[in-house]
């Protein structure tokens, strides 16, 4: 006899999903570059939909009608095959939950969103993870890793924690390799970042099969990671699935409102992608130039850069010096980088500071 509720065993194997910090072990305030939000804020069309007044008594239209109409319009799909959740994370967590138990399998690449395991475990499927190719996903070993338990692929591209991004002839390759029955889930939370003639491939590959689902959230580029709203693509029996799992009422009205503005000022978007593109090619500049004291950048295609420390100076001390400096970073020994900072691209001037900081670290004039 138990003298309290117990959970189920697989339960217990779920480590609670870790935000990024935003304030010093002394509790100071830091500039939060450990969350990769967005810099530039929110659209203004955005900020200005959400000062509009609604009746908060009524329930949000529990389809999100406009808002799938509306992103439907913007990437040229169609709104039938969309479903929003609160956030990308409830749409991964449904698709996860509609197929796969206790004893099957779920797929990622060993450096990857520390959801994925958490979404496994929450079902008593077992996460497993294919060997990296210098910190990448590698298309050769996701593929040897596939077994006749594995029930769903789950692909973040570009990549967390490392901004790596497997170009669409790879996708391609790992779609084409997969047997019909398992599910590759394109996690594209970072896609606007990536060049605007690469985007497109992800959805092509979704609406000409039926194993293919591709999740996109408004909480990077376009600064609403406050609001939780996220969204999915796929076959109308994978859009069906997740309907199933939802939360009913599941994005709210705000959310709603803020996001159909941000669909509108695809400007801000753009302006998002243009200032990280050139302030994630200045830090990992910076990074190159300290290489003679073990620091390096892995590629990124997304909206940080993860540097890895194999000097004298190490992760840690830079993790210190930056806490120094005010500014909080991502350390990520637990997803096994113990000799790495993730590093958020932030503000112009922010930046300035990270680099001069890292450069004195390493005795060199900032």
């Amino acid at each position: 006899m138990t003298t309290r509720p117990e959970p189920k065993e697989w339960i217990r194997n779920i480590h609670a999903y870790t935000p990024g910090k935003s304030k010093a072990s002394d509790g100071r305030a830091l500039v939060k570059l450990s969350a990769n939000e967005n810099p530039l804020g929110s659209s203004p069309a955005a900020l200005a939909a959400l000062g509009e007044p609604h009746v908060l008594a009524d329930y949000p239209d529990p389809d999100a009608r406009a808002l799938r109409q509306a992103i439907a319009e913007v990437h040229g799909l169609e709104a039938d095959r969309i479903v929003c959740g609160t956030g990308s994370g409830e749409v991964l967590n449904c698709i996860v939950q509609a197929l796969a138990g206790p004893g099957d399998e779920v797929l990622a690449s060993r450096y990857s969103f520390s959801l994925y395991p958490i979404i496994a475990h929450k079902v008593g499927a077992v996460p497993v993870f294919a060997e990296d190719d210098a910190c990448a996903a590698s298309v050769a070993n996701l593929l040897a890793a596939v077994t006749e338990r594995t029930k769903v692929v789950l692909l973040d591209n570009p990549n967390n924690p490392v901004g790596s991004w497997l170009p669409p002839a790879e996708i391609a390759r790992l779609h084409a390799g997969l047997p019909p029955h398992v599910l590759l889930v394109l996690d594209e939370a970072y896609g606007e970042y990536v060049d605007p003639a690469h985007q497109r491939f992800g959805f092509e590959l979704a609406a000409a099969h039926e194993n293919v689902l591709v999740s996109r959230t408004f909480s990077k580029a376009y600064g609403l990671a406050a609001e939780r709203i996220g969204w999915a693509t796929g076959a109308p029996h994978l859009i069906d699935l997740v309907n199933r799992l939802r939360g009913a009422f599941n994005v709210s009205a705000s959310g709603q409102k803020a996001a159909l503005a941000a669909l509108g000022d695809q400007d801000f978007v753009a302006a998002t992608r243009a200032h990280n593109t050139a302030e994630r090619a200045r830090l990992a500049e910076a990074v190159a130039a300290l290489g003679n004291h073990g620091l390096s950048a892995s590629p990124s295609e997304a909206n940080f850069l993860l540097i890895h420390f194999e000097g004298a100076v190490s992760a840690a001390d830079a993790l210190e010096a930056l806490q120094e400096e005010g500014y909080a970073v991502r350390h990520l020994p637990g997803q096994g980088l113990p000799r790495s900072l993730r590093i958020t691209i932030g503000r112009s001037e922010d930046m300035t500071r990270v680099i001069a900081c890292l450069r004195r670290l390493c005795g060199e004039p900032a």
